[in-house]
């Protein structure tokens, strides 16, 4: 499986940004898809997931409320919509695939089983 985001990009702060990660290669069955992120000598974070079917959602409490994630299956994509950005959402934002559709509840980034490369998201104040 592989795992492509795109999307990042510089924005002021109060600005919006979409990124999209699209899966590729040959998989069987469903998954779980997560977003992570890693700002500059900081650990990675959890951001974001959704189940396979788009059916449940969870979010850090630092993005709830400014950031929505969703999904395309027919597209097999993934999508993190993210608006009121701050200087402090500033990091290398990360994909991932959890096959087993349930462990990307934890908010465990070794849970999750791919990932994509990262794209960067640069908010300036």
């Amino acid at each position: 499986v592989q795992l492509q985001a795109s999307g990042g990009g510089l924005v002021q702060a109060g600005g919006s940004l979409t990124l999209s990660c699209a899966a590729s290669g040959s998989f069987v069955g469903s998954y779980a898809a997560g977003w992570f992120r890693q700002a500059p000598g900081k650990e990675r974070e959890f951001v974001s997931a959704i189940s396979w079917n788009g059916g449940s959602t969870v979010y850090a409490d630092s993005v709830k409320g400014r950031f929505t994630i969703s999904r395309d299956n027919g597209k097999n994509s993934v999508y993190l919509q993210m608006s009121g950005l701050k200087p402090d959402d500033t990091a290398v934002y990360f994909c991932a695939a959890d096959f087993s559709d349930y462990r990307y509840g934890a908010r465990r980034a070794d849970l999750f089983d791919f990932w994509g490369q990262g794209t960067l998201v640069t908010v300036s104040s």
